[in-house]
């Protein structure tokens, strides 16, 4: 009986809200037509508000196996971010004796946090705001386990906030109406429902309604990975779907729309919308990333015996009988004596001198010269530019630098390093660094009976450039053909005043030539409401997801356009005094573009003893950003405990497919 009324509940909802057209004699009949075709469908499609989807279950062993390991098995898992440090926690919870390798001195990967003084206090910067949904089901079972839930906060609501008016905010709120309600609910809620510009009755758009409601891995991917979402949207699309939900969901997958398969687009939407029963709420963290989760997790695997070290560089993997024998490693400085490659930027041009990397990793190198010199800035991290006086300038804090790197002037007390160039590719060289004052390199031989790498995508190329002896050819294949999404910033701003701000806490923001979002760190985090409460300022965040290197090829240009576009979002603050700023900026971050689905490397490396982690690995069930990376480091841990015959982790997933058939 329930599904015989839900047609009509369905109507009775859209015509209840179409009474409501009265107050807008412009809506015409075609309006209406497509509401109710909309209606109609729904209807058809057999759900009810009272048989909400649960999750589903992944992976469950039927079979009553053992939970605990009863002999000696060592992992060495390389990459302390959210996939290596899952990966560690669950197999240092069954009793493998784990050792992490992380590349930084934090952990965290990009949910890393950081100190930094200002005005001779200290304060916690990190890769800026993070959100965690409810759908991150295998997250958040390990945020119940370490007993740290106290340290989130509902967020209660956020809003997609678009420049000069040309559609009113979107405001999300929780939800827990499933597929095709919260459509309806949107649909209702929705300011901008009339200038979505859907009509079913147009084939494209037929499509389009049919493939973010159908989901479904297989099909899915062989249907839309060959292409991009800027090609998807180019022809007859829905323009206000576009700008509204599609646009600001692909940039927030940290892809450009030009660069991002639809079909990755496609799951994007469905684990955050589609396919969950949870809706759009999220938590944020009551302090910075590390203290809230990172350090949490870190010491539940010191507490059972695992070992982790820091600042560590992977100087060479030895292979032997196909599998991986023993990894060499340094600690500390000595890692900078490790060869590593870095790709000619061709965004930045000067004559004078040419540039290698990107962003926050960038070098120069002179025409006919055997040396490179780092851009970072010794001070804090930010890349220096070349000035018409021949000296080196930070955007930031102001130190300088002569030609050579030697400090000048500022904040900074060491000079910037220098790099010897030891072979030179097409558009790429090899650098190490130069030590003056040479002493013996250190170095650790590890050997286990696993290997996990959980590095990013850069890192992961750079382990596969180490290997020594009968490479896997194959698997180096795969890995050399990730992508790198383009590269994103954050810039966080002290202010000596408040402002009023109407929209939510983190709001997305549209139609910005660099910034999508702000986050009022003043109003979220501990450390930052008890400085506000103190002083009356304000601490601002705005985020850049994915940026064209071609329009902003250096920070200061970054730092400019931040600057500019604050002050357009939040006038006020063009009165108050600029107190300080931290840039975090990176190209790290991993690119699903067109046609990269099928060569993705899986959990299963296809080498005996190596498994991967990581955002960049093909993963078996939908999932994105944080809870991409946790599962796959989960799925790594399970991988292991099946070959040892223990029973593995259950992991959970929103439903795997949508309701509607593609």
């Amino acid at each position: 009986m329930a599904k015989l009324k839900f047609p009509i509940v369905i109507k009775l909802l859209l015509m209840n809200q179409l009474t409501n057209l009265k107050s807008f004699p412009s809506v015409s009949r075609r309006t209406i037509l497509k509401l109710l075709t909309i209606g109609a469908t729904t209807g058809l499609l057999g759900y009810t508000r009272f048989s909400k989807p649960q999750p589903t279950v992944f992976t469950q062993d039927n079979l009553d196996l053992p939970q605990y390991l009863n002999n000696y098995k060592s992992v060495v898992v390389v990459g302390g971010g959210l996939a290596g440090l899952a990966c560690a926690y669950e197999l240092t919870q069954r009793g493998f004796t784990v050792t992490l390798l992380e590349r930084s001195p934090q952990l965290g990967g990009k949910i890393a946090s950081w100190p930094v003084n200002i005005g001779g206090e200290k304060f916690i910067m990190e890769h800026g705001f993070h959100g965690f949904f409810p759908q991150y089901y295998n997250l958040n079972s390990l945020v119940e386990e370490l007993n740290i839930t106290d340290n989130f906060q509902s967020l209660e609501f956020y809003s997609v906030v678009f420049r000069e008016g040309k559609y009113n905010p979107e405001v999300f709120h929780p939800s827990s109406s499933a597929f095709p309600w919260n459509i309806v609910d949107l649909a209702i809620s929705s300011s901008n429902r009339f200038s979505w510009g859907i009509n079913l009755a147009k084939s494209k758009h037929w499509e389009v309604f049919r493939a973010i409601g159908g989901f479904q891995l297989e099909k899915t991917y062989q249907k839309f990975d060959n292409l991009s979402v800027a090609e998807w949207v180019e022809k007859d699309f829905p323009q206000g779907l576009y700008d509204l939900y599609f646009l600001p969901f692909a940039k927030s997958s940290l892809n450009s729309p030009n660069k991002l398969s639809v079909a990755e687009l496609m799951q994007f939407f469905h684990f955050y919308f589609f396919g969950n029963p949870e809706g759009l709420a999220f938590n944020g963290t009551r302090q910075d990333m590390g203290t809230s989760l990172v350090q949490p997790i870190a010491q539940e695997i010191e507490n059972k015996g695992g070992k982790i070290f820091t600042d560590v560089g992977v100087s060479k993997i030895n292979w032997q009988n196909n599998k991986i024998n023993s990894i060499i490693y340094q600690l500390g400085e000595e890692k900078s004596l490790i060869p590593f490659w870095v790709e000619r930027n061709l965004e930045i041009n000067q004559e004078e001198v040419n540039y290698f990397g990107s962003s926050d990793r960038l070098f120069a190198i002179k025409p006919n010269s055997d040396e490179a010199i780092s851009l970072t800035c010794t001070h804090q991290g930010c890349s220096v530019t070349l000035a018409e006086d021949g000296n080196f300038y930070c955007p930031c804090h102001g130190a300088v630098y002569d030609i050579k790197g030697k400090v000048l002037a500022g904040p900074a007390k060491r000079d910037l390093s220098r790099y010897r160039i030891t072979q030179t590719r097409e558009n790429k060289v090899q650098l190490v660094s130069i030590k003056e004052n040479k002493s013996e390199i250190l170095s650790t031989e590890i050997k286990a009976d696993y290997y996990v790498f959980a590095t990013d995508v850069p890192g992961v190329q750079h382990l596969f450039n180490m290997m020594e002896g009968e490479v896997n050819q194959n698997v180096k294949s795969q890995v050399q053909k990730l992508h790198i999404a383009d590269p994103f910033a954050v810039c966080r701003f002290w202010f000596d005043r408040d402002f009023d701000w109407q929209h939510s806490n983190f709001t997305s923001l549209s139609g910005y030539q660099l910034t999508d979002s702000i986050t009022l760190y003043h109003r979220i985090q501990e450390q930052f409401i008890q400085w506000h409460e103190k002083t009356g300022g304000s601490v601002v965040e705005l985020h850049a997801y994915c940026y064209k290197e071609k329009e902003f090829p250096t920070q200061e240009i970054l730092l400019t356009t931040f600057a500019k576009e604050l002050y357009k979002i939040v006038p006020e603050l063009r009165e108050a005094n600029l107190l300080h700023r931290e840039l975090v900026n990176q190209k790290n971050f991993s690119g699903y573009p067109p046609g990269s689905y099928q060569q993705r490397p899986e959990t299963n490396s296809g080498i005996s003893n190596l498994m991967f982690a990581g955002d960049w690995v093909k993963m078996p069930f939908p999932c994105g950003l944080m809870e991409r990376a946790t599962s796959s480091g989960l799925l790594a841990a399970n991988e292991i405990l099946s070959r040892e015959g223990l029973q593995r982790r259950k992991l959970l997933s929103v439903n795997p497919e949508g309701i509607i058939k593609i």
